[in-house]
This record gives structure tokens, sequence and C-alpha cells, in this order.
């Protein structure tokens, strides 16, 4: 299709860790919510939604991790197949039946082995175009295709099998969907990726060892602490460990981007570059708030609220998390065209947030309407579900492949691979938000937590449209 013979490398690699992830997160809400007897856990819909939610910000904020290993200590590409490991590992603990051990042993090695792998694909993405080679945007967009054909697949059959057969069972299935990203990329990497992949951009020196070192313990001392202090206050329960975890979870880009715009290692118009991001990271945060409520808020809607029968048949709920990606899918194609056919009249980045946050909003104003106009006691058609993602993905295809190729692009060069971390860390920070967030839910508000959520974003929107020539200044060129 006109690109490096690499991208297809990364695209397959991608495809089949969303089909891992998305087959586990299309059946783990229920698995956590439904009883014992059903084959679940039986925590509380609350703490599920909870959980389900910092799970997510913790693997994006984990790509503080990714992002640093690269960059400094092993290369990209030794880091995306150790993350894959852990990975495929978490799957398979997760699809042993020894409950909630086995729950939070998963989510630890799937969040270090995400934060691993995510950002440095992506980032060897960017790295296979030059930055203003036009076939970039493009470029990503296929990528972000890749992604989404996993994972539109894969709630399809492993929440076929979770729901309707065993939930170890569909668990068991995203490990081997791993597995087979990991031979893929390990033998089409050593012939299509580039060697400088092999290799850290900024190698640790010796001196700034004992540095790092320091930092490491202080944090690890400093959280320790924290833990032992509301231990003895009798405050170490799930929900305040997840408060804390959201504390944290703010408090890291806020201290990426001092420590990006205070470096001595990026030039002026570098760090001119990264105040422009600056608006774009705070956008992608009320958007990913929206758009990764789609697996908790909209999950539990399309469970207990959805007719889930289409022509007769009866469906289970997951299968309705594949409607994300099937959009995706739609409308990849249809927005590289359109890119390429705009070229250099199409709107600036700041613009296209802008558009994109308009369609997040108005995706929950639409998901009022049935509490509205049925009331919230009586279940709906899916295709009201299926309209919400239909308008929220017109605003995923304004933002991520968007976001991400800007994120390349503004980027300083010694901090690459830690510049895309930080479009992960938007994610992070959303679901960390909403970790708080859905505890407000419930079908009797439901109508007023759509319509305040859906609004605030739209109105953002339109405040980053009215700035959006200011912000392209800031940029230096780069559109």
């Amino acid at each position: 299709m006109g690109h490096p013979r690499g991208l297809s490398t990364l695209f397959f690699t991608e495809m089949w860790e969303r089909f891992s992830y998305y087959g586990m997160r299309a059946i783990l809400l229920y698995y956590m919510y439904y009883a014992v007897n059903a084959g679940g856990l039986g925590f509380s819909k609350p703490l599920a939604l909870s959980i389900m939610s910092i799970y997510g910000s913790l693997v994006y904020l984990s790509s503080v991790l990714g992002g640093f290993v690269s960059d400094r200590i092993w290369g990209s590409r030794r880091t995306v197949f150790v993350g894959g490991i852990l990975i495929m590992l978490g799957h398979v603990v997760l699809a042993t039946p020894f409950g909630k051990l086995a729950l939070f042993i998963s989510i630890a090695l799937i969040v270090v082995g995400t934060g691993l792998l995510k950002p440095n694909v992506s980032e060897m993405v960017g790295g296979l175009y030059n930055k203003d080679d036009s076939r970039r945007d493009t470029g990503f967009n296929i990528f972000v295709f890749g992604i989404n054909v996993g994972a539109f697949v894969a709630p399809i059959i492993v929440g076929y099998l979770g729901q309707k057969v065993n939930f170890h069972l569909g668990f068991s299935l995203a490990a081997v969907g791993m597995l087979i990203g990991l031979i893929q990329y390990y033998f089409d990497g050593n012939k299509y990726l580039s060697k400088d992949s092999l290799y850290p951009n900024d190698p640790i020196d010796p001196s700034e060892l004992q540095t790092i070192i320091r930092k490491i313990i202080l944090f690890c001392v400093v959280i320790a602490l924290v833990l032992t202090i509301m231990g003895l206050f009798n405050l170490l329960t799930i929900s305040n460990i997840i408060l804390l975890i959201t504390v944290v979870a703010v408090l890291v880009p806020i201290y990426y981007f001092v420590m990006m715009l205070s470096s001595r290692k990026i030039t002026k118009v570098e760090k001119s570059r990264v105040w422009a991001y600056v608006p774009l990271f705070i956008a992608s945060i009320l958007f990913w708030s929206i758009e990764e409520q789609g697996a908790v808020i909209l999950a539990i809607f399309a469970n207990e609220q959805t007719r889930l029968e289409f022509f007769g048949y009866f469906f289970p709920a997951s299968w309705l998390q594949s409607m994300n990606p099937l959009f995706i899918m739609i409308y990849a194609p249809i927005f590289a065209i359109i890119w390429t056919m705009l070229g250099n009249k199409q709107p600036s980045s700041p613009a296209k947030f802008s558009y994109g946050l308009f369609f997040a909003g108005l995706s929950f104003l639409w998901m009022m309407l049935p509490g509205i106009l049925f009331s919230t006691d009586t279940k709906v058609g899916p295709l009201w579900l299926v309209m919400s993602w239909a308008l929220v993905i017109i605003g995923e295809m304004l933002v991520s492949p968007i976001g991400l190729s800007a994120t390349t692009k503004l980027a300083p060069k010694v901090f690459e691979s830690q510049m895309m971390s930080m479009w992960f860390l938007s994610d992070a920070v959303a679901q960390a938000f909403n970790s708080q967030l859905v505890k407000f839910y419930s079908v009797q508000n439901e109508v007023i937590y759509f319509g305040v959520v859906g609004f605030i974003t739209i109105l953002f929107g339109a405040i980053l449209l009215v700035f959006s020539s200011k912000i392209k200044k800031l940029m230096s060129g780069i559109e």
C-alpha cells in the first residue's frame, strides 16, 4: 500500500495484543460482579466498575515505565517483546481458578506488560516515517485499523466463551492470542524493523545511575509509608487504594511536563511544541473519559437495560463491546482518504481535537434519550448503544490517530518514547477520574449522569476551537 514493510509487522503485533486485552476486558467486569455460583467473584457492582476503571488507568499509567526502559535501557524492540511475555502470563494466571488472588496477580502482570509494549509499538510506527512524510497520518490510521481488527473479533469469540461457557476458558483464549502475536513479532521484527530499535535513544550514563536508583528507592519508600499509614488508620481498603492510584495518575503527567519543560536537553523550539501539547493532552483526557466508559457504564447498560436479542437470536452483552472497533474499521479508511485528499488543506490538530470532543459529548447526550423517552425502568433495543458508539468513534478518528501522530511530531528528540508515554497517560488520567466518577452512576440518575458529562465535554471542545490558532503557532511549523 505504499508504506514501509515494517508497518505490517507492527500492525499484526498490536492486533494480537489488542485481541488478548479486549477479549479479557469484554468479560472481566461481568466476571467480577457476577455471583460466585454464576462463575464470578461476587464483587459489588460499584466496586467492580471502579476496579475496572482503575485497572485501565494502571495499564496506561505503566506506559511511563515502558517509555523509560525503551529510551534509557533496552531499546524499543526488546522492551515490546518482554512486555508481550508478561501480558501472556497475566492472561494465563487469570485463566486459573484461584479467584481474587489470581485476579490481582493478573492485573499486576498485564499492567506492567502493556506499559512496556504499547507506547513502544506506537513509537516504532512513527519511526518508520520522516516527520514531514505526508504518509505519516495515513500510516497511523492503518495501524489503528489493525488494533481494531483484534479488538473487534475478541469480544465475539472470547465474550461468547466467557459468558456462555466459562469465564476461565475465555481468559485462556486471550493468552493464546498474545502468544501468536509474540511469535509473529519475533520473526518478522528481525527481518523488517530497523536495527536502531535495538538500542536506547538516550542510554543511561554511569554518572546518572545513582540518581535514578535514589529516585526509585524514594518512590518505593513513599508508597510503602503511605500504605502503612493507611493501614494504621484502618483505611487500607480497595476503594481507598483506588483513590490513591487516582491521585498518582494525576501527579505523574504533571511531573513529566515539568521535567521536559525544565530540561536543558531540549531546544527552545521543542519547548514551544511541548507547551502546544498541553491543551491537546487535557482534551484527550476528556475524550478518553467518555470513550473508556464504553467498557464500564455502557457495558452495565448493555447487560442490565438492553434487550439482547437480534431477529430472535439472544446474544451475550459482551458482544456489544465489538461496536467500538467495528466503527473504527468502518471509519478508518474513510478518514484516511479524506486526509489524503485534503493534504495540506486539512484542519490543524487542535481543530480536529475540538471536533472530536463535540462528537464524544454528543454520544453521551444521545444516551439521555432512552431514559427520557421510555423511563429508566424499561429495557430498550441495542441500537441505542450502537448509535452512541457510532458517534463517539467519529470523535476517536479525530483524536486517537491524530493524537498519536501529533505526539511523535511534537516530541523532543531525547524524550521520544517518554513523550509517547505521555499520550497514553492521558488515557490513564481519564480512567483514573472514571474510577471515581462511575460510583455516581445508577439507573435512577443515568439521564443526569450522561447529560452533565456530555455537556462539559462539548463545552471544552468549543473553548479549544477558539484557541486552536494560538496552539498551532506554538507548534512551530508542525501541522
